[in-house]
């Protein structure tokens, strides 16, 4: 595989040509559009991607290795299919509904200002991942573990207790009725 070291892309629609299958290391992305397109097996080391849009991209195989997102939207992803060797990125001011990570290991993500609507972490291990204001409405997670992740500052996020491993993770007293949906009880901040 070829490899391509420190070039920025800038405003690239990926649509119609694609990327070549490349390894690619402290490359920058910018405003391009890789909607779409098919980005199986291509490696991303300590890439940057800004402004792009990556929705319903094929990621299978892809590798990302300390890969930062920053004001990307990446609906529909299907991270599960990514190459888990090495997997790690963080996400800053993403959209990200309906994006898969089922099953995979990204211990220490941190999701900041991210929109996560209707993703499935089911049986993920997030231990150490944080959740910074990020809105998780109807994100499931099922059989994860979320051990000292931090929800402190997110919110619209379910989570059964009984489903998941949560030991020492954190919440905010705001957000504890997101730990107690199933029981369908009233949480007031009000006293008395």
């Amino acid at each position: 595989m070829d490899y391509i070291e420190g070039q920025m892309f800038k405003k690239i629609n990926f649509q119609d040509k694609g990327l070549e299958k490349k390894e690619y290391e402290n490359c920058q992305f910018i405003n391009c559009d890789f909607s779409e397109t098919d980005l199986c097996e291509i490696k991303f080391i300590e890439c940057i991607f800004t402004d792009c849009n990556l929705s319903l991209a094929d990621i299978s195989q892809t590798a990302f290795r300390e890969v930062y997102f920053k004001n990307c939207k990446m609906l529909g992803l299907h991270f599960e299919k990514s190459n888990p060797f090495g997997l790690a990125f963080t996400f800053e001011n993403c959209l990200l509904d309906h994006a898969c990570f089922y099953q995979t290991v990204i211990t220490k993500t941190v999701f900041k200002r991210s929109q996560l609507r209707e993703c499935d972490f089911s049986e993920c291990n997030l231990s150490g991942v944080v959740f910074d204001e990020c809105d998780l409405s109807l994100a499931q997670f099922v059989h994860s573990n979320l051990e000292k992740a931090d929800f402190r500052s997110s919110y619209h996020y379910s989570i059964d207790p009984e489903m998941n491993r949560i030991k020492k993770a954190k919440f905010s007293i705001w957000g504890l009725s997101g730990l107690l949906l199933k029981y369908d009880i009233i949480v007031d901040e009000e006293r008395g």
